[in-house]
């Protein structure tokens, strides 16, 4: 029923001469095409249409119209808070409608989709992503030392990475940090990632502001781009909110503004 008591507040009540009337109150009129109006948004969100339906939308028309009169009568919608407030809604409602009418008659077809996808996957060509491994520790000191028993083939890295390193995360799996851009990571760490070939580890420990880090990049590919039918839905969700954007913009731009 809250569902019912919201939407009966967006149904018109204004009706032709020659509509069936199906309720009155106080005198005014419910009438059939009313009622229709009312049903097909429900059946829009979901609703199944069927007599048991009407009924109810019928009844909470005409409990929503003796409420409304009898605010009427003790004078409340002419209150200045109500009538900004009945302002309010209506402008919400007329942009609302608005902005669904023009994505109505503007659709964004597979071509665009297509084109948008071919754009993004354009730009991420030369994107690369890197297996990590790290090991961090708190001292300098100690990362020193831990590098040079690695170098010198004392102790590989992961049993060190196990045993020394204070990432709880990838220290148990050998200081694995799995495949990712050098993005993901704190600027000194990334800028680290960058400039090592595949399979080499950095001659010094990096610091960043959780310690001290021994990198390696074991691995090195292109990033993979997921399919278009992986990513439609979001794309599409993207372009629209960007086509909403752009058709306020141009409300805008082409409106006769002054402002003090």
């Amino acid at each position: 029923m809250k569902r019912l008591a919201v939407l009966a507040a967006a149904c018109a009540l204004a009706f032709p001469l020659h509509a069936k009337q199906i309720a009155s109150v106080n005198g005014q009129a419910i009438t059939e095409e009313q009622l229709n109006r009312f049903v097909t948004l429900l059946v829009e969100q979901g609703a199944q249409d069927s007599p048991e339906l009407r009924d109810q939308v019928k009844q909470e028309m005409v409990h929503r119209l003796v409420a409304v009169h009898a605010a009427e009568k003790a004078g409340i919608d002419k209150r200045p808070a109500v009538e900004q407030e009945l302002e309010l809604a209506r402008q919400g409602i007329l942009v609302r409608a608005l902005i669904a009418d023009h994505l109505e008659n503007n659709p964004i077809g597979d071509e665009k989709i297509q084109a948008e996808y071919d754009k993004i996957k354009g730009a991420q060509a030369e994107r690369k992503e890197y297996k990590v491994r790290h090991i961090l520790v708190q001292e300098q000191k100690e990362a020193e030392d831990l590098l040079a028993q690695i170098q010198a083939g004392k102790v590989s890295f992961e049993d060190a990475a196990g045993q020394h390193s204070i990432d709880p995360g990838s220290g148990k799996n050998g200081g694995d940090l799995g495949w990712a851009p050098a993005s993901n990571y704190v600027p000194e760490f990334a800028q680290a990632v960058e400039s090592l070939k595949k399979g080499a580890t950095a001659e010094q420990p990096v610091q960043s502001q959780f310690g001290w880090h021994i990198v390696r990049v074991e691995d090195e590919r292109p990033v993979q781009f997921p399919d278009l039918a992986d990513v439609k839905p979001q794309l599409e969700e993207m372009m629209r909110q960007q086509q909403v954007v752009e058709f306020q913009q141009k409300l805008v731009e082409d409106a006769n503004i002054e402002q003090d």
